[in-house]
């Protein structure tokens, strides 16, 4: 031990010239690809090697690679003509590195070569064998079957109070351009280490249990779950890769919806939800979208039955006009038909006492006196019947029953005698004696 005093850079050197004098050799490491950047042509590689537990399934250490763009380019080139793959995240690779150490940028490999017979890493592996699990459990597409409500109002949310994801998440939907409002209720979780499965399904189970108002015959407490995660490493989404949280979500009574990565990154929750965005920000568009489509559809169904209650409004109005203009002939048909009928009465009975008296001379005279005692009397009653019969026929007068108080109703230019044939929505025309007044059939009750 010394008491001289060093500069982190003078440090950093004496490390430097230990890694360079020690570890001057190449050497083969085993390691799976994680947070690669694909450069673009004639770029450098630059990414990062992890090593995980096997038992605990946890990265247990980690190292910064590069690979400088002429030995990427042919490197590349000879690993896809021979494995078919592409250097991904997720690889399990063996590479020939050597050690470097920089003063500012510290410890990394600078790959030299790459072994082609190595292709799929642990965590891609782990992530086929629980998909082929959950398919092999027939509850794979479960969650994916489930029908999307109508209306997404009540939207809970799995993430991290803390995450920057979560306050774009809500703050997208809150400044939403067609004025739509979510009710949103965060559901706390932990969204990166080895307490990620554990603490989603916790939040989950607490959804179910939530109190707010139920799906009307479902008891289903909110519409849609949602499961954001914004920034962080590419590897810490292996944290997500768990079979009991996928089976969680695939048998899960409400849909759910998952944006726990970035562009380039996918998990096992991503196959087995009812919907995969990319982002936070895409799961609130998606939210939005589905609204802004629900509400078109609405506005062209309340465009359509306006249209077709005034079409149906004008079509009735005109009925009732051309009804409305027949009914008074109607009623001056029937009462010349009463007054007709009383005048051939009366002329047939003239002519019939006339013709009597005619082919019954002898008969005359013998009834004179009787006649002349009875006539008057018979002529009087028949003058008092006649009398009674015009009053008869004179009640009889519609306009005479108005102006009584009675009405009369029609439905479809018919009079109504009878709650026969009528049913609820009929119009009714009720004639009085200084108007008519329309009504609907509400209830129909017999006696």
């Amino acid at each position: 031990m010394t008491n001289e005093t060093l500069t982190l850079f003078e440090l950093n050197s004496l490390v430097r010239e230990l890694i360079e004098t020690q570890f001057d050799e190449s050497y083969w490491v085993v390691g799976e690809l994680s947070d690669v950047s694909t450069p673009a042509y004639g770029g450098h590689f630059y990414g990062e090697l992890v090593q995980k537990d096997e038992l605990a399934d946890r990265i247990i250490a980690r190292a910064r690679i590069t690979c400088w763009a002429r030995t990427y380019g042919m490197l590349r080139l000879r690993f896809q003509k021979e494995s078919g793959e592409t250097l991904r995240k997720g690889l399990q690779v063996r590479l020939l590195v050597k050690i470097n150490f920089h003063e500012q940028y510290g410890y990394s490999l600078n790959v030299l070569d790459i072994d082609s017979t190595f292709t799929l890493g642990d965590l891609a592996k782990r992530r086929r064998e629980i998909l082929l699990q959950l398919e092999k459990d027939g509850i794979l597409h479960d969650n994916q079957e489930l029908p999307l409500p109508r209306l997404l109002r009540r939207i809970a949310v799995v993430s991290s109070a803390t995450a920057a994801g979560y306050g774009d998440f809500c703050n997208q939907l809150e400044q939403n351009e067609y004025g739509f409002h979510f009710d949103v209720q965060l559901f706390p979780a932990v969204m990166q280490g080895e307490q990620v499965p554990e603490s989603i399904i916790c939040a989950l189970e607490a959804i179910l249990s939530s109190p707010a108002e139920g799906e009307v015959g479902k008891g289903l407490p909110f519409d849609l779950v949602v499961i954001i995660r914004g920034g962080g490493a590419s590897s810490d989404l292996s944290d997500f890769d768990s079979y009991e949280l996928a089976a969680c979500i695939a048998q899960y009574p409400l849909p759910v919806l998952t944006g726990i990565g970035h562009e380039r990154d996918e998990t096992v929750l991503d196959f087995v939800a009812h919907t995969r965005v990319k982002t936070p920000t895409a799961a609130a568009a998606f939210i939005i979208d589905h609204q802004a489509g629900e509400a078109a559809l609405l506005d062209d169904l309340y465009q359509r039955i306006t249209r077709s209650a005034e079409e149906r409004i004008l079509r009735e109005k005109q009925r009732l006009e051309r009804q409305q203009a027949v009914l008074p002939l109607l009623f001056a048909n029937f009462f010349q038909g009463l007054w007709n009928r009383l005048v051939l009465a009366s002329q047939r009975l003239t002519g019939n006492a006339i013709q009597r008296l005619e082919r019954e001379p002898g008969r005359l005279l013998l009834l004179h006196q009787r006649l002349n005692s009875s006539s008057s009397h018979r002529i009087e009653r028949e003058q008092h019947r006649l009398q009674l019969m015009k009053q008869r026929m004179d009640s009889l007068d519609p306009r005479l029953l108005l102006k009584c108080g009675y009405s009369i109703t029609t439905c479809g230019g018919k009079i109504v005698r009878s709650i026969e044939g009528l049913v609820e929505g009929d119009v009714l025309t009720t004639s009085i004696e200084n108007g008519e007044i329309y009504s609907k059939v509400v209830l129909c009750k017999k006696n």
